[in-house]
Protein backbone atom coordinates (compact mmCIF):
# COMPACT_ATOMS: atom_id res chain seq x y z
CA UNK A 1 0.00 0.00 0.00
CA UNK A 2 1.21 3.69 -0.74
CA UNK A 3 0.17 7.20 -0.27
CA UNK A 4 -0.38 8.63 -3.81
CA UNK A 5 0.30 12.40 -4.13
CA UNK A 6 -0.43 14.43 -7.14
CA UNK A 7 1.18 18.05 -6.71
CA UNK A 8 0.72 21.02 -9.29
CA UNK A 9 -0.05 18.53 -12.25
CA UNK A 10 -1.11 20.09 -15.16
CA UNK A 11 -2.15 18.12 -18.72
CA UNK A 12 -1.95 19.87 -21.95
CA UNK A 13 -2.43 17.75 -25.02
CA UNK A 14 -1.34 18.98 -28.77
CA UNK A 15 -3.58 21.65 -29.70
CA UNK A 16 -3.42 23.64 -26.62
CA UNK A 17 -6.17 21.48 -25.11
CA UNK A 18 -5.54 21.49 -21.63
CA UNK A 19 -7.42 18.55 -19.88
CA UNK A 20 -6.31 19.03 -16.30
CA UNK A 21 -5.44 22.39 -14.69
CA UNK A 22 -3.29 22.40 -11.27
CA UNK A 23 -4.70 19.46 -10.39
CA UNK A 24 -3.79 18.77 -6.24
CA UNK A 25 -4.80 15.48 -4.40
CA UNK A 26 -3.18 13.32 -1.36
CA UNK A 27 -4.67 9.93 -1.13
CA UNK A 28 -3.92 8.39 1.96
CA UNK A 29 -1.98 4.88 2.25
CA UNK A 30 -5.21 2.43 2.09
CA UNK A 31 -7.89 5.20 1.16
CA UNK A 32 -10.84 3.99 -1.11
CA UNK A 33 -10.51 7.93 -3.34
CA UNK A 34 -13.53 8.35 -5.89
CA UNK A 35 -12.60 11.14 -8.44
CA UNK A 36 -15.91 11.86 -9.77
CA UNK A 37 -17.60 14.49 -12.74
CA UNK A 38 -19.20 14.55 -16.08
CA UNK A 39 -17.95 12.94 -18.85
CA UNK A 40 -14.93 15.59 -20.23
CA UNK A 41 -13.74 17.24 -16.81
CA UNK A 42 -10.27 15.41 -16.90
CA UNK A 43 -10.92 12.56 -14.41
CA UNK A 44 -9.90 9.57 -16.57
CA UNK A 45 -6.32 11.79 -17.93
CA UNK A 46 -6.06 12.16 -14.07
CA UNK A 47 -5.85 8.48 -13.45
CA UNK A 48 -3.64 7.71 -16.58
CA UNK A 49 -1.16 9.76 -15.21
CA UNK A 50 -1.13 8.23 -12.33
CA UNK A 51 -0.69 4.92 -13.89
CA UNK A 52 1.95 5.83 -16.02
CA UNK A 53 -0.27 5.67 -19.37
CA UNK A 54 -0.37 9.65 -20.13
CA UNK A 55 2.63 11.81 -19.25
CA UNK A 56 2.13 14.88 -16.68
CA UNK A 57 2.73 18.49 -19.03
CA UNK A 58 3.83 20.34 -15.53
CA UNK A 59 3.93 18.86 -11.49
CA UNK A 60 4.74 15.92 -9.86
CA UNK A 61 3.63 12.87 -8.94
CA UNK A 62 4.55 10.27 -6.00
CA UNK A 63 3.49 6.91 -5.21
CA UNK A 64 4.58 5.62 -2.11
CA UNK A 65 6.78 8.72 -1.11
CA UNK A 66 8.84 7.99 -4.33
CA UNK A 67 8.62 10.79 -7.53
CA UNK A 68 7.55 8.81 -10.60
CA UNK A 69 7.26 11.32 -13.37
CA UNK A 70 10.18 9.63 -15.48
CA UNK A 71 8.99 5.82 -14.31
CA UNK A 72 7.42 3.72 -17.00
CA UNK A 73 3.86 2.51 -15.96
CA UNK A 74 5.13 -0.89 -15.48
CA UNK A 75 7.44 0.00 -13.30
CA UNK A 76 5.00 2.31 -10.66
CA UNK A 77 4.00 -0.78 -9.26
CA UNK A 78 0.33 -0.12 -9.61
CA UNK A 79 -2.72 -2.17 -11.05
CA UNK A 80 -5.13 -0.75 -13.56
CA UNK A 81 -8.93 -2.44 -14.17
CA UNK A 82 -10.42 -0.39 -17.18
CA UNK A 83 -13.99 -0.16 -18.20
CA UNK A 84 -13.95 -2.48 -20.72
CA UNK A 85 -11.84 -5.09 -19.16
CA UNK A 86 -9.11 -5.52 -21.65
CA UNK A 87 -8.75 -9.17 -21.20
CA UNK A 88 -7.20 -11.13 -23.48
CA UNK A 89 -10.04 -13.05 -25.53
CA UNK A 90 -7.52 -16.07 -26.50
CA UNK A 91 -6.25 -16.63 -23.04
CA UNK A 92 -8.38 -18.46 -20.42
CA UNK A 93 -9.47 -16.74 -16.83
CA UNK A 94 -6.45 -18.99 -15.39
CA UNK A 95 -4.14 -17.47 -18.18
CA UNK A 96 -5.38 -13.78 -18.42
CA UNK A 97 -4.83 -13.60 -13.72
CA UNK A 98 -0.94 -15.61 -14.69
CA UNK A 99 -0.12 -13.34 -17.42
CA UNK A 100 1.70 -10.18 -15.51
CA UNK A 101 2.87 -12.56 -12.71
CA UNK A 102 5.07 -14.69 -15.24
CA UNK A 103 6.18 -11.09 -16.79
CA UNK A 104 7.55 -10.57 -13.58
CA UNK A 105 8.48 -14.03 -13.10
CA UNK A 106 6.89 -14.72 -10.28
CA UNK A 107 7.53 -18.62 -9.67
CA UNK A 108 4.86 -21.36 -10.89
CA UNK A 109 3.89 -22.66 -7.40
CA UNK A 110 3.84 -18.51 -6.15
CA UNK A 111 1.59 -17.70 -9.23
CA UNK A 112 -0.70 -20.49 -8.63
CA UNK A 113 -1.28 -19.71 -4.89
CA UNK A 114 -1.84 -16.56 -5.44
CA UNK A 115 -4.44 -16.82 -8.58
CA UNK A 116 -6.02 -19.74 -6.33
CA UNK A 117 -6.35 -16.88 -3.34
CA UNK A 118 -8.20 -14.23 -5.96
CA UNK A 119 -10.30 -16.40 -7.28
CA UNK A 120 -11.42 -17.72 -3.92
CA UNK A 121 -11.91 -14.06 -2.87
CA UNK A 122 -13.75 -13.14 -5.93
CA UNK A 123 -15.87 -16.71 -6.43
CA UNK A 124 -14.12 -17.24 -9.72
CA UNK A 125 -12.78 -20.76 -9.25
CA UNK A 126 -15.23 -22.34 -11.52
CA UNK A 127 -14.33 -19.57 -14.44
CA UNK A 128 -10.94 -20.29 -14.66
CA UNK A 129 -10.72 -22.56 -17.64
CA UNK A 130 -12.73 -20.42 -19.65
CA UNK A 131 -11.89 -18.01 -22.20
CA UNK A 132 -13.46 -14.07 -21.78
CA UNK A 133 -16.19 -14.70 -24.79
CA UNK A 134 -17.83 -17.42 -21.84
CA UNK A 135 -18.52 -15.12 -18.97
CA UNK A 136 -20.99 -12.73 -18.57
CA UNK A 137 -20.33 -8.81 -18.01
CA UNK A 138 -20.26 -9.37 -14.38
CA UNK A 139 -17.85 -12.44 -14.35
CA UNK A 140 -15.47 -10.57 -17.09
CA UNK A 141 -15.35 -7.89 -14.18
CA UNK A 142 -14.22 -9.95 -11.57
CA UNK A 143 -11.69 -11.81 -13.81
CA UNK A 144 -10.35 -8.36 -14.62
CA UNK A 145 -10.24 -7.52 -10.86
CA UNK A 146 -9.00 -10.57 -9.82
CA UNK A 147 -5.77 -9.80 -12.22
CA UNK A 148 -5.37 -6.84 -10.53
CA UNK A 149 -5.24 -8.47 -7.54
CA UNK A 150 -2.55 -11.12 -8.04
CA UNK A 151 -0.19 -8.30 -8.68
CA UNK A 152 -0.31 -7.03 -5.12
CA UNK A 153 0.14 -3.81 -5.92
CA UNK A 154 0.63 -0.71 -4.22
CA UNK A 155 -2.52 0.52 -5.52
CA UNK A 156 -5.52 -0.07 -7.41
CA UNK A 157 -6.92 2.38 -9.90
CA UNK A 158 -9.79 1.97 -11.90
CA UNK A 159 -11.25 3.56 -14.61
CA UNK A 160 -15.30 3.30 -14.31
CA UNK A 161 -15.08 -0.40 -14.53
CA UNK A 162 -18.83 -0.82 -13.78
CA UNK A 163 -20.26 1.23 -16.44
CA UNK A 164 -20.86 -1.34 -19.17
CA UNK A 165 -22.76 -3.37 -16.79
CA UNK A 166 -26.36 -3.06 -16.01
CA UNK A 167 -28.17 -1.24 -13.06
CA UNK A 168 -28.67 -4.59 -11.02
CA UNK A 169 -25.41 -5.91 -11.21
CA UNK A 170 -23.55 -2.68 -10.95
CA UNK A 171 -24.99 -2.81 -7.41
CA UNK A 172 -24.04 -5.70 -6.61
CA UNK A 173 -20.60 -5.08 -7.95
CA UNK A 174 -20.52 -2.02 -5.86
CA UNK A 175 -21.16 -4.04 -2.92
CA UNK A 176 -18.56 -6.58 -4.01
CA UNK A 177 -15.73 -3.80 -4.23
CA UNK A 178 -16.65 -2.01 -1.10
CA UNK A 179 -16.18 -5.30 0.42
CA UNK A 180 -13.21 -6.35 -0.82
CA UNK A 181 -11.90 -3.10 -0.25
CA UNK A 182 -12.35 -3.53 3.54
CA UNK A 183 -10.05 -6.92 3.01
CA UNK A 184 -7.31 -5.74 0.84
CA UNK A 185 -7.40 -2.34 2.55
CA UNK A 186 -5.48 -1.51 -0.69
CA UNK A 187 -4.97 2.29 -1.29
CA UNK A 188 -7.72 3.08 -4.57
CA UNK A 189 -8.50 5.80 -6.73
CA UNK A 190 -11.59 4.98 -9.08
CA UNK A 191 -13.40 7.69 -11.58
CA UNK A 192 -16.72 7.51 -12.56
CA UNK A 193 -19.23 9.93 -13.68
CA UNK A 194 -22.04 7.83 -11.48
CA UNK A 195 -22.74 9.90 -8.32
CA UNK A 196 -24.63 7.11 -6.69
CA UNK A 197 -21.58 5.49 -7.30
CA UNK A 198 -19.08 8.06 -5.93
CA UNK A 199 -21.35 8.60 -3.07
CA UNK A 200 -21.10 4.58 -1.63
CA UNK A 201 -17.92 3.66 -2.56
CA UNK A 202 -16.01 6.68 -1.82
CA UNK A 203 -14.02 7.37 1.80
CA UNK A 204 -13.66 10.98 -0.09
CA UNK A 205 -15.05 12.24 -3.35
CA UNK A 206 -12.88 14.44 -5.32
CA UNK A 207 -15.59 16.07 -7.45
CA UNK A 208 -14.34 17.35 -10.86
CA UNK A 209 -15.14 19.99 -13.89
CA UNK A 210 -13.28 21.89 -16.08
CA UNK A 211 -10.39 20.01 -15.68
CA UNK A 212 -9.82 20.83 -12.22
CA UNK A 213 -11.22 20.10 -8.25
CA UNK A 214 -14.45 21.42 -6.94
CA UNK A 215 -14.30 19.90 -4.10
CA UNK A 216 -13.15 17.16 -1.99
CA UNK A 217 -14.35 15.40 1.04
CA UNK A 218 -16.52 12.89 2.61
CA UNK A 219 -19.48 11.66 1.00
CA UNK A 220 -21.65 13.04 3.66
CA UNK A 221 -20.17 16.61 3.77
CA UNK A 222 -19.82 16.99 -0.35
CA UNK A 223 -24.07 15.86 0.20
CA UNK A 224 -24.66 18.15 3.19
CA UNK A 225 -22.34 21.51 2.77
CA UNK A 226 -21.17 21.52 -1.00
CA UNK A 227 -18.83 24.21 -1.43
CA UNK A 228 -20.12 25.58 -4.80
CA UNK A 229 -23.60 25.36 -6.86
CA UNK A 230 -22.00 22.96 -9.60
CA UNK A 231 -20.82 20.36 -6.38
CA UNK A 232 -24.25 20.76 -4.82
CA UNK A 233 -26.17 20.27 -8.08
CA UNK A 234 -23.87 17.45 -9.89
CA UNK A 235 -24.12 15.28 -6.22
CA UNK A 236 -27.70 14.14 -5.50
CA UNK A 237 -30.24 12.22 -7.30
CA UNK A 238 -33.17 14.26 -7.94
CA UNK A 239 -30.43 17.03 -7.64
CA UNK A 240 -30.53 20.07 -5.73
CA UNK A 241 -33.13 22.74 -6.59
CA UNK A 242 -31.59 26.51 -7.28
CA UNK A 243 -34.19 29.33 -7.08
CA UNK A 244 -33.17 33.09 -8.32
CA UNK A 245 -34.27 35.79 -5.65
CA UNK A 246 -32.95 38.25 -3.16
CA UNK A 247 -32.05 38.81 -0.13
CA UNK A 248 -33.57 41.83 1.82
CA UNK A 249 -35.42 42.49 4.90
CA UNK A 250 -38.94 42.56 5.57
CA UNK A 251 -41.03 42.46 8.87
CA UNK A 252 -38.11 42.58 11.23
CA UNK A 253 -36.18 39.08 9.19
CA UNK A 254 -33.72 38.58 6.69
CA UNK A 255 -35.97 36.61 3.94
CA UNK A 256 -35.20 35.33 0.49
CA UNK A 257 -37.37 36.69 -1.75
CA UNK A 258 -38.16 34.32 -4.39
CA UNK A 259 -40.86 36.27 -7.39
CA UNK A 260 -42.45 38.57 -4.42
CA UNK A 261 -43.10 35.45 -1.76
CA UNK A 262 -40.73 35.57 1.23
CA UNK A 263 -38.51 32.58 2.52
CA UNK A 264 -37.65 33.83 6.50
CA UNK A 265 -33.59 33.06 7.27
CA UNK A 266 -33.01 30.96 10.13
CA UNK A 267 -31.17 32.97 13.04
CA UNK A 268 -27.84 31.78 12.79
CA UNK A 269 -27.25 32.81 9.00
CA UNK A 270 -28.82 36.59 9.04
CA UNK A 271 -25.37 37.73 10.70
CA UNK A 272 -23.34 35.97 8.10
CA UNK A 273 -25.95 36.77 5.15
CA UNK A 274 -25.83 40.55 6.14
CA UNK A 275 -23.49 41.55 3.69
CA UNK A 276 -25.76 40.25 0.81
CA UNK A 277 -28.77 42.18 1.55
CA UNK A 278 -29.87 43.66 -1.14
CA UNK A 279 -28.58 41.78 -3.65
CA UNK A 280 -29.51 38.58 -6.00
CA UNK A 281 -28.40 35.18 -4.75
CA UNK A 282 -29.60 31.82 -5.54
CA UNK A 283 -31.34 29.79 -2.63
CA UNK A 284 -30.41 25.71 -3.17
CA UNK A 285 -32.47 23.13 -1.44
CA UNK A 286 -32.75 19.80 -2.08
CA UNK A 287 -35.88 17.54 -2.87
CA UNK A 288 -36.23 16.37 -0.09
CA UNK A 289 -36.19 19.47 1.97
CA UNK A 290 -39.62 20.56 -0.31
CA UNK A 291 -42.84 19.77 0.64
CA UNK A 292 -46.80 20.24 1.05
CA UNK A 293 -47.11 23.08 3.49
CA UNK A 294 -50.09 24.47 4.61
CA UNK A 295 -50.72 21.72 7.70
CA UNK A 296 -49.04 22.64 11.42
CA UNK A 297 -45.60 23.35 10.84
CA UNK A 298 -45.40 24.32 7.71
CA UNK A 299 -47.92 27.34 7.12
CA UNK A 300 -44.93 30.06 6.85
CA UNK A 301 -41.55 29.54 4.13
CA UNK A 302 -44.03 28.26 1.18
CA UNK A 303 -43.88 29.06 -2.47
CA UNK A 304 -46.77 28.48 -4.64
CA UNK A 305 -46.50 26.17 -7.08
CA UNK A 306 -48.33 23.94 -9.84
CA UNK A 307 -47.80 20.38 -10.09
CA UNK A 308 -46.57 19.53 -13.77
CA UNK A 309 -45.51 15.89 -13.61
CA UNK A 310 -45.65 12.98 -10.83
CA UNK A 311 -43.30 10.10 -11.10
CA UNK A 312 -44.01 7.38 -8.71
CA UNK A 313 -40.53 5.45 -7.92
CA UNK A 314 -42.23 2.95 -5.26
CA UNK A 315 -40.54 4.20 -2.34
CA UNK A 316 -40.80 7.88 -2.86
CA UNK A 317 -42.43 10.10 -5.99
CA UNK A 318 -40.84 12.60 -7.76
CA UNK A 319 -42.99 15.79 -8.44
CA UNK A 320 -41.80 18.09 -11.11
CA UNK A 321 -43.62 21.38 -10.33
CA UNK A 322 -43.12 25.03 -11.04
CA UNK A 323 -44.18 28.04 -8.84
CA UNK A 324 -45.87 30.96 -9.71
CA UNK A 325 -42.93 32.99 -11.30
CA UNK A 326 -42.19 29.73 -13.59
CA UNK A 327 -38.86 29.10 -12.08
CA UNK A 328 -38.97 24.47 -12.02
CA UNK A 329 -38.07 22.32 -9.67
CA UNK A 330 -38.52 18.68 -8.01
CA UNK A 331 -39.34 17.55 -4.67
CA UNK A 332 -39.47 14.04 -3.17
CA UNK A 333 -42.31 13.06 -1.27
CA UNK A 334 -44.16 10.32 0.51
CA UNK A 335 -45.22 7.64 -2.27
CA UNK A 336 -49.12 7.92 -0.86
CA UNK A 337 -49.06 12.13 -1.06
CA UNK A 338 -52.08 12.73 -3.49
CA UNK A 339 -50.81 15.18 -5.90
CA UNK A 340 -52.07 15.28 -9.39
CA UNK A 341 -50.95 17.25 -12.63
CA UNK A 342 -52.65 20.68 -12.43
CA UNK A 343 -52.71 21.08 -8.38
CA UNK A 344 -52.18 24.43 -7.22
CA UNK A 345 -49.66 23.50 -3.94
CA UNK A 346 -48.20 25.23 -1.34
CA UNK A 347 -44.73 24.08 -1.12
CA UNK A 348 -42.91 24.16 2.22
CA UNK A 349 -38.88 24.85 2.52
CA UNK A 350 -37.11 23.65 5.15
CA UNK A 351 -34.57 26.80 5.64
CA UNK A 352 -32.75 24.68 8.09
CA UNK A 353 -31.31 22.73 4.90
CA UNK A 354 -31.15 25.68 2.49
CA UNK A 355 -28.15 27.00 0.77
CA UNK A 356 -27.22 30.61 -0.51
CA UNK A 357 -25.09 30.64 -3.53
CA UNK A 358 -23.42 33.71 -5.27
CA UNK A 359 -24.85 33.71 -8.98
CA UNK A 360 -21.82 34.59 -10.73
CA UNK A 361 -18.72 32.70 -11.36
CA UNK A 362 -18.20 28.87 -9.60
CA UNK A 363 -21.57 29.62 -7.39
CA UNK A 364 -19.85 30.03 -4.13
CA UNK A 365 -21.91 28.43 -1.04
CA UNK A 366 -22.06 31.62 1.08
CA UNK A 367 -23.84 29.53 3.92
CA UNK A 368 -20.45 27.50 4.77
CA UNK A 369 -18.76 30.08 6.79
CA UNK A 370 -21.34 29.52 10.16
Amino acid sequence: MALISLQNVTKIFDGDVVAVTDFNLDIADGEFMVIVGPSGCGKTTTLRMIAGLEQATAGNIYIGGRLVNDTPAKDRDVAMVFQNYALYPHMTVYQNLAFALKMRKIPVDQTRKRIAEAAGLLGIEKLLKRRPAALSGGQRQRAALGRAIVRRPKAFLFDEPLSNLDAGLRRAMRAELKDLHSRLQTTTAYVTHDQAEAMSLGDRLAVMLDGTIRQTAKPAEVYDRPANRFVAGFIGTPPMNFFKGRLDYGKGALNFVIDGEAIVMPLNLRALLQEYRGRDMVLGVRPENISPGGFPGKADNVISSTVETVEPLGARTDVYMKNRGGQKFITAVDPHARLSVGDAVKMHINVEKAHIFEPEGAGRNVTLDY
